[in-house]
Parts: structure tokens; sequence; C-alpha cells
């Protein structure tokens, strides 16, 4: 996957507004000049405040939505797993709600049923397969949303806030279908403000301020950037003796 020089303006509908330099000549920049290439099976943790450009910059990755100028290059069907997952499960049950992608590819019914039963079984939902799907939890539900995106076999998967409004549990269901995803070479995006809760799965890290890439490197990283962080909206998460491997949620 490749960005490269991406950006992504909205015009203004009344004079220049305030702000920090993201309005120039009539236009709001979203995204402005952002490049990013990522190998097959990396891990990247992508980090930013709310209005940093994130669930953009996720929409642009997808073809979702596509740049005023730039280049934006992915190999393979890119997958979604979207914040809000109630909006993103379309079946009764899990069962039926994983065959949806399949079945919208016009694939055959064995090869649909082979699918849908190697997703339950990867996000731990075979057990309730036939389970009504309204009555998961809030980590259940964020897996289902996995599981139709594993159905339509995806090389790349975006989570956007995937530990927004979790409780502990849910954190780490959530955390154990990523690191699955992790051991079995899929290239991963996790689109959060919640730095602590993925960030020792991570094998990079990048930060968004004001549309821009201001950080993309290892996560071990992290403490020489402490001074900085709170000038980007994020705050530290590690304790003065706490390393980034600290963190991990199982």
């Amino acid at each position: 996957m490749e960005l490269s020089g991406v950006t992504r303006r909205f015009r203004l509908g009344t004079g220049p507004a305030a702000g920090d330099g993201r309005v120039r000549e009539g236009f709001f920049y979203a995204l402005d000049g952002v490049s990013l290439a990522v190998e097959a099976g990396e891990f990247v943790l992508v980090c930013g405040a709310n209005g940093s450009g994130k669930s953009l910059l996720m929409s642009v990755i997808a073809g979702l939505d596509a740049p005023s100028s730039g280049r934006a290059a992915a190999e393979g069907r890119v997958g979604i797993v979207f914040q809000d997952a109630d909006s993103q499960i379309l079946g009764e049950t899990p069962r039926e709600d994983a065959a949806v992608g399949p079945k919208n590819l016009k694939l055959p019914r064995d090869e649909v049923n082979r699918r849908v039963d190697g997703a339950l079984r990867a996000v731990g939902l075979t057990a309730k397969a036939d389970f009504p799907a309204r009555f998961l939890s809030g980590g259940e539900k964020r897996r289902l949303s996995l599981a139709g995106v594993l159905a339509m076999d995806c090389p790349v998967i975006i989570f956007d806030e995937p530990y927004a409004n979790l409780d502990f549990p849910g954190v780490r269901d959530v955390n154990a279908a990523l690191e699955s995803l992790k051991g079995a070479g899929k290239t991963v995006f996790v689109l959060t403000h919640e730095l602590e809760k993925g960030l020792a799965l991570a094998t990079r890290l990048v930060i968004l301020a004001s549309g821009r890439i201001v950080f993309d490197g290892p996560p071990e990283a992290l403490p020489s950037l402490r001074e900085r962080l709170g000038a980007w909206g994020i705050r530290y998460p590690l304790g003065a003796y706490m390393t980034v491997g600290d963190l991990l949620w199982r």
C-alpha cells in the first residue's frame, strides 16, 4: 500500500478561518501532502487527536474517498472494521452476517459456507454462529464485523477506533483478534487515539496532526516523543519505568 503526496481538501463556504494553517486560498486541507508506504504484513498503529485526519486517511486507503491530489494505491481488496459495529452488522445471526460479503461476490454456496465457517472460527464466534447478533457484547460485535471482512479474504484490514466504548474484556477480545491477524501475516491498520491499548502489538507507529504525518517510526521510539505528544493532542501512555511491551492488554 502506498500513498504519495496525498492531499484532500474541501472548499469553505465562507471566508478564511483562523486555525493551524490548514486553511489556504479558500480551502480546508484535511489531509496535506501525506506520503506513506506500507509493506505486506506490517501492523501500523495510526494515532492522532480527533480531527487529525485519521478517518479520512482510512477512506482514501480503502478507495472510499479520492484524494484531491497525489496518488493512493493498494494491492488487493481492503477491508474496514468501522467504529460503530452495529452499523456494519447486516445479518440476523453471525452466520448470516459473515455470509453477506461472499454472497455479494457471487461465490459458489460451498465456498461461501467454507469462508463463513473459517471466519467465525478465526474470531471465536463458532459457538454463537446462530445466536441473535443484536444480543452479542460490544467486543463480540467488533469481532463479528471482522469476521465479515475475513470472509471476503481481504489482505489489508483497517480498524477505525476499535477500542471505542469497550470495557476491559472487550479490549482484550479485540487485541486477541488483532494479534491473530498479525500472526497470519495480514496487513493491519489500527486508527486510534487510545495509544496505550494497541501500541504493544504494532510494528510501526504513525502519528497524524493537522492532516500531516508528524512521526513515522518504531513504537519503541515513543519515549523520545514525550515532550511533543501534548502539542499533537495525544496523552503519553507510559509511566516512568514502563516499556512499550508492558502495555499489552491480554
